[in-house]
């Protein structure tokens, strides 16, 4: 259940709090009061698209946050497979924080992304957003309401047919692409001989191109490592050597009358020896690292056929050796290319009489669920002033098969009696629709244990003894779950367990909304408002009484 609704920055509302109640919780008011601006806020907090120019202009950020209370078991343990946060006495904060053209979403505290969310808010609440109704025009939607009603035997079925379809669809593409003339299958062999005869030549090692590189560096310089090696070595053994060695004979005639310029000396001793070995190493480098010009050309020849090989088979050795390994296969593959395809085709028939039957029993179980819920529908459209109505569903092959069956259902519908039954999106009218999806959500509500349903202007189109059956449905849900409305019709408003008024003033030069809950006598007010208008008589406000009474008592019936 939605506990409260905190908004703050959003258009004309500075900062508001709706502390909502279980049953019905209607929000009435002036058009342009702000109504859109709180089904919107609760829209954005549920993970939808941020309305342009929707965070205040004098704001830094907008934000909406929506605590719930979850009390309902299976609910609670849906939450914990998508590692929600530990909820303390059940309760659950949902929070969106607009910043410019980023936002930041959290959950108990802790930052989640907008998918994560939007999962969240799909076990917690249920939405009907003005001209949603609009969605059963279109077919395919029909079947989506159908499996998310059976969903608990559904779901199964459906899982099966996705993982056979995709094993299936594999095996198929595989056929495809083994499929071809003579002159192809020639073309191709071709290719992979040669493909294969040129790795091979290249007889490559793991590690070879990294040597071979470090050799080619040393290689190309090598007049400069020479020049600069051999003066060094020139200085070392000449000037040098001479010079330490006449340092150390000086110092030999005066150590022995210090201890410290003894250990100076051998100090310079140990210079002679490290120059020494420089100079032996430095003379063995130039005498065995010589690169003859024919070593360095076929040093260049071999790298290149390696970095070659790289642009076409991979980016390194191991890449191009696992390359040709696989072309063995592939040869062999179009060697015996029809006991492959005899194969395949094997295999493909195996796989589409499996999928053939999980589609069937896939199927089967939703012509099952579909009488049960076109069942519970036409009962709803008869609470809704569908008095005559047939309701049913409609199940055509589509002739291929899909990761979702092979079904195309949908609704058909007769209103009246003698009617010729046919598809919604060639009977229903606007107002036709808005009932029928009422229906449609009050049998889903049940199924998917949604404990919040908000509707806005679901009433759109009706009027009179149907606005009145509306009303009484809308009521009935509300017994079992909380249902939030925003509506424009008296007879509906005056069904409220809890009655808001959204209005909006002018405040120290600036435009803003506020929502607050009604006691009884400013019930009245509003519901004669509804009723009359812009002028309140004595009359409207016996009328609005009456309405109030009459809605009373059909409450209790």
């Amino acid at each position: 259940m939605l506990l409260n609704l905190h908004i703050k920055n959003m258009a004309l509302i500075d900062e508001i709090d709706i502390n909502f109640a279980d049953n019905l919780n209607i929000l009435t008011g002036e058009t342009g009061a702000g109504k859109s601006i709180v089904i919107d806020s609760i829209m954005l907090a549920l993970g939808g698209k941020t309305p342009k120019d929707f965070v205040r202009k004098d704001a830094q950020y907008g934000l909406v946050e929506l605590l719930f209370l979850i009390e309902d078991a299976e609910t609670k343990e849906r939450l914990k497979e998508l590692d929600v946060p530990d909820m303390e006495d059940g309760e659950l904060i949902l929070s969106r924080k607009v910043i410019g053209s980023r936002s930041i979403c959290k959950v108990n505290g802790e930052t989640v992304t907008l998918s994560k969310i939007r999962e969240i808010a799909g076990f917690l609440l249920d939405l009907h957003a003005q001209h949603e109704h609009q969605s059963l025009l279109v077919p395919a939607n029909h079947l989506k309401l159908l499996d998310r009603y059976g969903h608990e035997s559904l779901e199964p079925l459906k899982v099966n047919v996705k993982k056979i379809f995709k094993k299936y669809c594999e095996v198929k593409d595989e056929l495809l692409a083994n499929t071809m003339n003579e002159e192809e299958k020639k073309r191709q062999m071709d290719l992979i001989a040669f493909e294969r005869n040129e790795i091979e030549e290249a007889a490559l090692k793991e590690g070879e191109d990294t040597a071979l590189e470090e050799q080619y560096r040393r290689a190309s310089n090598s007049r400069n490592i020479t020049e600069k090696l051999s003066n060094a070595y020139t200085y070392t053994e000449n000037a040098a050597f001479d010079a330490i060695d006449r340092a150390i004979r000086e110092m030999t005639m005066v150590s022995e009358f210090d201890k410290e310029l003894e250990s100076m000396t051998d100090m310079l001793a140990t210079v002679s020896d490290l120059i020494s070995d420089f100079s032996r190493n430095a003379r063995d480098y130039l005498e065995n690292n010589t690169f003859s010009e024919e070593e360095f050309r076929q040093m260049e020849e071999r790298l290149n056929n390696i970095n070659h090989l790289k642009a076409k088979y991979g980016k390194n050795i191991s890449d191009i050796i696992s390359y040709g390994k696989s072309l063995d296969d592939k040869y062999e593959k179009l060697l015996n290319q029809e006991m492959y395809i005899q194969e395949l085709q094997e295999k493909m028939n195996v796989l589409e009489q499996e999928l053939s039957l999980a589609c069937d029993a896939l199927n089967k179980e939703r012509r099952i669920i579909a009488g049960r819920l076109t069942k519970n529908i036409t009962d709803a459209l008869i609470d809704l002033n569908f008095l005559d109505v047939r309701f049913n569903m409609v199940f055509e092959p589509l002739g291929h098969y899909t990761a979702d069956g092979y079904d195309h259902a949908y609704f058909i519908m007769a209103a009246n009696v003698g009617e010729e039954m046919k598809p919604l999106w060639q009977v229903a009218s606007g107002g036709e629709l808005s009932r029928i999806m009422l229906a449609v959500k009050s049998v889903l509500a049940d199924a998917d244990r949604i404990e919040t349903l908000i509707f806005d202007e679901i009433d759109v189109g009706i009027s009179g003894r149907t606005a009145q059956m509306v009303a009484e449905k809308i009521h009935g849900i509300g017994k079992n779950h909380q249902v939030i409305c925003i509506t424009h019709l008296p007879q509906i408003a005056a069904m409220a367990n809890h009655h808001y008024l959204i209005e909006k003033n002018v405040i120290d030069g600036k435009t803003l909304t506020s929502i607050y809950r009604l006691d009884k006598e400013q019930e009245i007010m509003e519901l004669a408002r509804l009723i009359g208008g812009v002028k309140i008589t004595d009359t409207v406000v016996e009328s609005a009484k009456e309405m109030k009474d009459l809605a009373g008592k059909a409450k209790v019936n």
